[in-house]
């Protein structure tokens, strides 16, 4: 049985990045094994924590990014919980005497949540969701995650309605208030914890695919010159 302070602190991963009973559990049965072979005594317990949730969450196919899992994290940092992450790997595949399984990301499994801390319209989520299936069978060698935020900034970019940032996300802060409108890539940054940069360079790939992803119900071809050119 594991202690009440690691119980305590899924409840409050989980009432930030809105995980399933599933995705703690799996969490839980990973702390058990690592902690089971008494390899992660004097270490960041809550780095520990953090990169056994993000395992778990990949391996339940509901993966959060490090940043998410890091802005709640207890003071953990992005790069404590990578490592926490890779030493836990290599901890339980030598228990193991195989490699472990950590699913597979794509951009769709990021997008449904990004749309939704943006305040996106159904319809554009929509739009988004062809999009991201569509780039899949281009040869772009961008993480998912950014895939995920470069095709969020071409849909808004061509949306009627662009609306005010709902404020939902964790790496919401007073600030966005000065820039309420999904206008730029700061504004996808802010909502989606994804550098402005990464997002930038993606967007510069994938805005010669445009006319292939973008499909044709949201935006024509004509409409599509209303692009920022990167």
């Amino acid at each position: 049985m594991l202690g009440a302070d690691v119980i305590g602190t899924f409840k409050t991963l989980d009432w930030f990045c809105g995980l399933e009973i599933f995705d703690k559990d799996r969490a839980n049965e990973i702390y058990k094994k690592i902690e089971d072979l008494k390899s992660i005594r004097g270490r960041n317990q809550d780095a520990i924590l953090a990169a056994c949730l993000y395992i778990a969450c990949r391996q339940e196919d509901r993966p959060r990014t490090v940043k998410e899992i890091c802005s709640v994290a207890n003071g953990a940092t992005k790069k404590e919980i990578g490592r926490a992450k890779e030493f836990i790997v290599k901890q339980l595949e030598v228990e193991m005497g195989q490699s472990m399984e950590m699913g597979t990301i794509h951009a769709g499994d990021f997008l449904r949540r990004f749309c939704s801390h943006l305040g996106m319209t159904n319809q554009a989520v929509k739009a988004a969701q062809e999009a991201v299936q569509k780039s899949e069978e281009l040869d772009i060698r961008r993480s998912p995650i950014s895939i995920a935020a470069a095709i969020i900034y071409m849909i808004t970019q061509l949306s009627d309605d662009k609306k005010p940032l709902k404020g939902s996300s964790v790496f919401f802060t007073l600030s966005h208030m000065l820039c309420p409108y999904i206008s730029s890539f700061s504004d996808i940054s802010l909502a989606t914890g994804v550098a402005e940069g990464t997002i930038r360079n993606s967007y510069k790939d994938l805005y010669p695919y445009a006319s292939r992803i973008i499909p044709t119900s949201y935006a024509k071809e004509e409409d599509l010159k209303s692009l920022c050119t990167p």
